[in-house]
């Protein structure tokens, strides 16, 4: 299934910015709020932060 390219640059800012606003956090716990808020797997949020 082929997603526009606005949504996927909307996912990614979202993803930067959730990770911004909760740097205190430990990395793993955002990835898992993000995994449940997103419905993505651990796998694509990790490959979104290192694009």
């Amino acid at each position: 299934m082929k997603r526009s390219k606005d949504l996927i640059e909307k996912r990614r800012r979202f993803v930067r910015g959730y990770i911004n606003k909760n740097q205190e956090k430990q990395m793993k716990l955002i990835v898992a709020e993000l995994s449940e808020r997103l419905f993505l797997s651990e796998r694509t949020i990790y490959n979104i932060m290192n694009q």
